[in-house]
C-alpha cells in the first residue's frame, strides 16, 4: 500500500471523496467528514472509526436494497403491521401475524389465505406481510385476481405465456388480491391454475379473498378446477378468517359521530 505523507486536509478530503465515487461508497463520501471529527472529539481509535464507517454504509446499502425490492414488488399503496389496529379486529391474532411476519413460510414456500368480508383488513395484512417479506430479503410481486389472469390471457394470445409464468414463478412471493371479487372466464382461470402449479411446494402464494372456499365456485365456475385451486392454495399453509364486520365502515362511522 502506498503511503501519502503530508497531505493537505483539503487534499484528504478531496482524495477521500474521489475514493468513495470510485468504489461506490455514497454514506461514507456524505458521512466521512463529520464523522472524522466526532471521532476526534470522542478520541476513537483509527479502527473504531473505520468500524463506524464501513457499518454506515453497510446498514444503508440494505435500507436501499429493501426499498427497491418493495418498490419492485408494485404494491398499490403503503400498509405496515405497525399500523395496523388489532384491537379493532378482535378475530385476528396479534401472535399470528407476527409469526408470519418473521417470514419463515415464505422461505418454505407455504401458502397463506386471507378471508373474509370487505373492510375487514385483508389487502392491508396482505400487502403489510408482502412489505416484510421484501425487507427480509425476498422478492415479491403484489397484483389482483383479475388483472393476473387478464395479463395471462393476453400472454397467451401474444405467444409468450411460457415466458410470462416463469417471470410468475420466479418471485419468492406472489400477492393475489380481491379474489373472489369478479368472476374469471374458463381460460383465465386455467391459467392462473398454471402459475399456482408453477409454484406450488416451490415458492409461495398469499391470497385475499372476500368468499370464503365455498363461494369460490363464483369465480371458477369449473367445479373441478375450483378444488384444484383450493387444494394449492391451502395444503400446508395458513389460513386467517378476518370475518365479516367491516373495520372500515366502523372506523368512518366513529369519525362521523365526532364532527
Amino acid at each position: 500500500m502506498t503511503r501519502r505523507r503530508g497531505m493537505t486536509e483539503e487534499a484528504a478530503n478531496a482524495s477521500i471523496d474521489q475514493a468513495c465515487r470510485m468504489l461506490r461508497l455514497p454514506t461514507i463520501r456524505q458521512g466521512f467528514a463529520d464523522g472524522a471529527d466526532r471521532a476526534a472529539a470522542e478520541q476513537m481509535s483509527y479502527r473504531g472509526f473505520l468500524a463506524e464507517l464501513l457499518l454506515a454504509e453497510c446498514d444503508d446499502r440494505a435500507r436501499r436494497r429493501s426499498e427497491r425490492r418493495i418498490k419492485a414488488a408494485k404494491f398499490p399503496r403503503e400498509k405496515s403491521l405497525r399500523a395496523f389496529e388489532f384491537d379493532a379486529n378482535p378475530n385476528i391474532d396479534p401472535a399470528t401475524i407476527h409469526t408470519l411476519a418473521k417470514c419463515e413460510w415464505v422461505m418454505k414456500g407455504q401458502p397463506l389465505c386471507l378471508i373474509g368480508d370487505s373492510g375487514t383488513g385483508k389487502s392491508h395484512l396482505l400487502i403489510a406481510l408482502g412489505t416484510e417479506a421484501a425487507m427480509a430479503g425476498c422478492r415479491v410481486k403484489y397484483t389482483l385476481a383479475t388483472k393476473l389472469a387478464n395479463e395471462l390471457v393476453e400472454a397467451a394470445d401474444e405467444k409468450i405465456l411460457s415466458k410470462t409464468i416463469a417471470r410468475y414463478g420466479r418471485v419468492d412471493l406472489l400477492c393475489i388480491d380481491e379474489l373472489g371479487y369478479m368472476q374469471l372466464d374458463r381460460r383465465g382461470a386455467e391459467l392462473l391454475f398454471q402459475v399456482l402449479t408453477e409454484r406450488e411446494e416451490k415458492a409461495s402464494v398469499a391470497i385475499a379473498s372476500n368468499e370464503s372456499f365455498s363461494g369460490w365456485t363464483k369465480t371458477f365456475t369449473d367445479p373441478r378446477l375450483c378444488a384444484a385451486i383450493v387444494d394449492r392454495l391451502t395444503f400446508g399453509g395458513t389460513i386467517i378468517e378476518t370475518g365479516t364486520d367491516s373495520y372500515r365502515l366502523a372506523h368512518t362511522n366513529r369519525q362521523l359521530a365526532q364532527q
